[in-house]
């Protein structure tokens, strides 16, 4: 009976790792979109209207 409940426990646990891993790429992968995404806003911008984005010094 005790064999069982290990295994079972080790199973579940295996479960819940695996997803916390699949939360963790999609979290990566949603945060890369973003930073990906405000970079091409900046660049666009700055081709735009290059003197209010890089001020002359």
């Amino acid at each position: 009976m005790i064999k069982i409940s290990r295994c079972v426990f080790s199973v579940l646990a295996m479960c819940v790792l695996l997803q916390a891993c699949t939360v963790l790429a999609i979290a990566d992968a949603a945060g890369s979109a973003v930073v990906y995404g405000v970079k091409t806003t900046v660049n666009v911008l700055d081709a735009v209207t290059p003197d209010i984005v890089n001020k002359k010094k």
